[in-house]
């Protein structure tokens, strides 16, 4: 029996399982299999089908946009800078223009060590510590992925030494740039101004334009004077280039061109050889001088001294140089006709006086007695005249021509502050010319109003906003307060001599399109026209014939082939304190600034001026020899070049002004 169950259960295991074996289910097993099968092969179909549709998708719904994206890999569209505009003299001499040089560029983005890129560039042309400063400067001022200028205007033989060692070099390249020129360097470089690199605050000024798209390309653009303030007439329009390049980046061929356009070519109304011979007169003096065409407001010469060398910015400013220009006691940045205001000295009373006639406060032939000196009722303070015991009787041609200092103290004691101001203001005083380059200041045109606000704050009294007669009598003879620019003076001594038509003072006489040809003229529309009588502006005009006649500007006019008219200005620039001045015992730029007015030929005034010299001394020694040479060479052409002489002293009646 246990043989049989032994049997038994072995075979029930080779049968059933008995002996540890599974009997397996063939058709079990295929039916397991084919499921297996048939997911797997629905999942295969569901990928492909899923990658087919991905691919329909890209190659047909998404065509387009990959298309774009595939040329775009294949196509740079690369901007070309347009050149910027011409800028010459009335008579056609070119002033400011741009020439195209080669510029080694490096693209820090793609440069993986820039220092040891930079090392071994230098082996191949001259990298100076100048450029090296300069680039690192530009890399901390640009974004990373721009092409930044390590070395400009490279030679021939420079652009041949690296094409040949090119492939060494991936990330930097040789671009054609357009550099700006100032043929004639310091002259005129106050009312040409400058380019410079483009920066943020430029960026800002180009997003209000809305002409982004159109600076494309350009690294620079116009800072100061013409080149700033017709920035959008002398850039141009940008042009596009497509180009396809290879896998490296490099240009392979040309696919499109939309050539840029150039800026439109400006002339100005400024002489350039009456702007060479007006600065030569001041030799190594500082100062300036505004000369205007009394019967359209253009600007002849506009000069500013010292001044500074604009080439200097084009390709960027070294250190040295700009700390030499910025520190300078000079200040050879200063603009000094627009920005700098000065006390105006005795040049403002033909100005008083014609406003005294137009109010009625003095007749032609009113007279005062001048003993030397003006007193306050009921103050010993003395006003002193320049004029030991004074100039006896005088009228009001009188008064101009002798420069008496007690007619103008009388008067302004006699006139309202703000009658003055009022009147004063119709000149061009206190405000802006609305001359064509940007940077004017208004000067100080004062008045009760003015004083309030002037010492408005917690840090002054009542008394300091107080207008006080003193205050009213150092006004009326251009001292106290008041200070006007060059520009200002010379627009108001233009007007005189217009018969009291003022023009808008301007330094852009034509604008050409370059596409069109066409040549817009800036019009010269008369801006206002004086409020006061013919006979008044006439006896003005005849009194400061009679200063250069018989009065202080005698010396300097001696044997003049023209007739002229002038007013001659000491200002002041710090008090005495009663003290008699004596110019050798006081410090160079503490001493008087020396100023003169004038317009010439008497008859049919061509031409009307301001000459300021700083610490000068008197205006009819430093200011007045100055516009005569500007005069003769304006009117006769005389060539005589070189610093104006400065006329030699004599009475204190031939030099009070």
């Amino acid at each position: 029996m246990r043989k049989l169950f032994g049997n038994r259960r072995r075979g029930r295991d080779s049968l059933g399982g008995f002996d540890g074996h599974v009997v397996r289910n063939a058709e079990r097993d295929l039916f397991l299999f084919k499921r297996r099968l048939a997911i797997a092969g629905l999942a295969v179909i569901v990928a492909f089908g899923g990658l087919i549709a991905r691919f329909v998708y890209l190659q047909v719904y998404r065509h387009g946009h990959y298309e774009t994206l595939a040329e775009s890999n294949r196509i740079a569209v690369v901007p070309i800078a347009p050149n910027r505009g011409v800028i010459t003299d009335r008579n056609g001499v070119v002033l400011a223009q741009s020439h195209s040089a080669y510029t080694l560029e490096i693209q820090p983005s793609r440069v993986r060590d820039l220092d040891a890129t930079i090392d071994a560039l230098a082996e191949l042309v001259d990298v100076t510590p100048r450029d090296r400063k300069r680039f690192r400067k530009l890399l901390e001022e640009s974004k990373n992925f721009e092409s930044l200028p390590l070395r400009t205007k490279l030679t021939d033989e420079e652009v041949a030494r690296f094409a040949v060692n090119r492939y060494r070099f991936p990330g930097v390249e040789i671009k054609a740039r357009l550099f700006r020129h100032y043929p004639f360097g310091e002259v005129g470089s106050h009312f040409l101004g400058h380019i410079g690199r483009i920066n943020d605050k430029d960026l800002e000024k180009i997003a209000e334009w809305e002409a982004t798209a159109n600076y494309k390309g350009t690294d620079y653009i116009g800072k100061l004077g013409v080149e700033y303030s017709y920035e959008r007439e002398l850039h141009g329009t940008t042009g596009v280039e497509e180009v396809e390049v290879d896998a490296g980046g490099r240009a392979v061929r040309t696919l499109s061109r939309s050539s840029p356009v150039a800026g439109n070519n400006l002339r100005l109304s400024i002489d350039i050889k009456l702007q060479q011979a007006a600065e030569a007169a001041f030799g190594e003096r500082r100062g300036a001088l505004v000369a205007l065409d009394p019967g359209t407001g253009e600007v002849l010469a506009f000069v500013s001294k010292p001044g500074f060398d604009p080439n200097l910015f084009v390709d960027g400013i070294d250190p040295a140089s700009w700390k030499e220009l910025n520190e300078s006691p000079d200040k050879p940045l200063l603009n000094r006709p627009l920005r700098g205001a000065y006390p105006p000295g005795s040049t403002i009373k033909p100005f008083l006086a014609l406003g005294a006639l137009t109010s009625g406060k003095r007749t032609p032939t009113q007279s005062i007695s001048d003993p030397g000196y003006f007193q306050i009722p009921g103050h010993s303070h003395r006003f002193r005249d320049d004029k030991p015991g004074g100039h006896g009787m005088v009228d009001m041609h009188k008064s101009i021509v002798v420069s008496c200092d007690t007619y103008y103290y009388v008067l302004a004691s006699e006139t309202d502050i703000d009658d003055t101001h009022a009147f004063m203001s119709t000149l061009g005083f206190g405000g802006l010319t609305g001359i064509d380059i940007d940077g004017e200041q208004p000067g100080v045109l004062p008045s009760r109003d003015w004083k309030r606000k002037r010492f408005a704050g917690r840090n002054y009294r009542d008394d300091h906003r107080k207008w006080y007669l003193g205050d009213s009598i150092s006004a009326g003879i251009g001292q106290g307060y008041t200070a006007f620019t060059p520009v200002q003076q010379a627009h108001a001594v233009a007007i005189v001599a217009n018969n009291g038509v003022a023009f808008r003072p301007h330094i852009v006489k034509q604008v050409e399109d370059v596409r069109t040809g066409e040549v817009r003229q800036v019009a010269a529309e008369p801006a206002r026209t004086l409020a006061v009588k013919p006979e008044h502006l006439a006896l003005v005009r005849e009194a400061m014939v009679g200063v250069n006649k018989e009065g202080t500007g005698t010396r300097a006019f001696a044997g003049a082939k023209y007739v002229a008219g002038g007013k001659t200005g000491t200002a002041q620039v710090f008090s005495l304190k009663g003290e008699k001045y004596e110019a050798s015992k006081i410090d160079e730029r503490l001493r008087d600034h020396a100023w003169y007015v004038a317009y010439a030929p008497a008859d049919a005034p061509r031409i009307a001026l301001a000459v300021l010299v700083e610490n000068g001394g008197f205006g009819a020694q430093s200011a007045a020899p100055i516009a005569r040479r500007v005069f003769d060479y304006f009117l006769l052409g005389d060539p005589l070049a070189g610093p104006a002489p400065v006329a030699p002293g004599g009475d204190p009646e031939d030099e009070s002004d």
